[in-house]
């Protein structure tokens, strides 16, 4: 050590030092109770102020879990990157419920699931929306885990976004509570098992709401998952499915409730990558 020269023998991915990023800055808003939000806004690449552009809504999972102002340069299911690169700007709000912000805030979705969470999220797209850089009829919105139960939610309550990304998703509480191998965790967040308040669990449920939804709508879920069992996929796809909307299942073999396969995972980037392009189409 400190004699002889250090000899570069392998480059993995030379290019990232030039590959294109979006501009990431810390967003805050206040929402519909005066609540202030806070989350990461996510410019396209080479974006031109003034500019209205496709924006897409990514809820994160938990709903314990929190968006960082820091570089991951890890596999994640969505291609945040890429969309960038396309044209895309991107949301990611930390509504109540989130962690890093206090025991209060942390606790604030206690029997509120699509509640109090759901005000939060809308107020930020509605912010991006006010500061002129989201186009109010091309939106989308995504999200895996307790995201994708947020996303499933969402178009039942509105037919704002115009394409959906629904990932390894609760969507039925009831049915969920049976069947996945953490049988406690909803009864923690909602008081008391489902027979204690059937009504709360029917109508927190993305699908006993699903009457009407309009929005396409991509369903992903690991064959394989045992946190959120694939049954709950196959309940909001089909219910989507047999009122006329739009309706993609994209079975994911061997994964768990976080794919691990490479391949696996660059197949959900490119399929969400595909899906988001064709709905709301950046650049036009």
């Amino acid at each position: 050590i400190g004699k002889n020269a250090v000899t570069l023998v392998s480059q993995a991915n030379a290019h990232l030092p030039q590959a294109p990023l979006g501009k990431i800055e810390v967003l805050r808003w206040k929402s519909t109770d005066g609540q202030e939000i806070e989350g990461l806004l996510t410019y396209p690449v080479g974006y031109q102020p003034g500019t209205r552009v496709p924006l897409l809504l990514q809820i994160h999972g938990g709903p314990m879990g929190v968006f960082l102002q820091s570089f991951a340069g890890t596999a994640g299911n969505y291609p945040n990157a890429a969309f960038a690169s396309r044209g895309f700007a991107l949301l990611q709000p930390n509504p109540r419920g989130s962690a890093g912000y206090g025991k209060e805030f942390r606790y604030a979705n206690y029997q509120d699931w699509g509640g109090g969470d759901f005000r939060d999220i809308m107020a930020g797209v509605d912010r991006v929306i006010e500061m002129g850089i989201a186009d109010p009829d091309r939106m989308g919105v995504m999200g895996w885990s307790y995201g994708g139960y947020m996303t499933s939610w969402t178009i039942t309550q509105t037919k704002r976004f115009k394409a959906a990304s629904v990932g390894a998703a609760v969507t039925n509480l009831v049915s969920f509570t049976g069947t996945a191998d953490i049988p406690g965790f909803l009864p923690d967040y909602f008081g008391g098992q489902p027979w204690d308040d059937a009504k709360l669990y029917a109508a927190r449920s993305p699908v006993f709401q699903a009457k009407g939804v309009t929005t396409p709508t991509l369903v992903q879920h690991g064959e394989a998952d045992v946190r959120v069992p694939i049954s709950q996929g196959y309940e909001f796809y089909n219910a989507v499915k047999q009122q006329g909307t739009p309706a993609e299942m994209l079975v994911l073999p061997r994964q768990p409730h976080g794919p691990i396969e490479p391949r696996m995972i660059l197949k959900i980037m490119q399929t969400n990558l595909d899906w988001f392009e064709k709905h709301l189409k950046p650049g036009s």
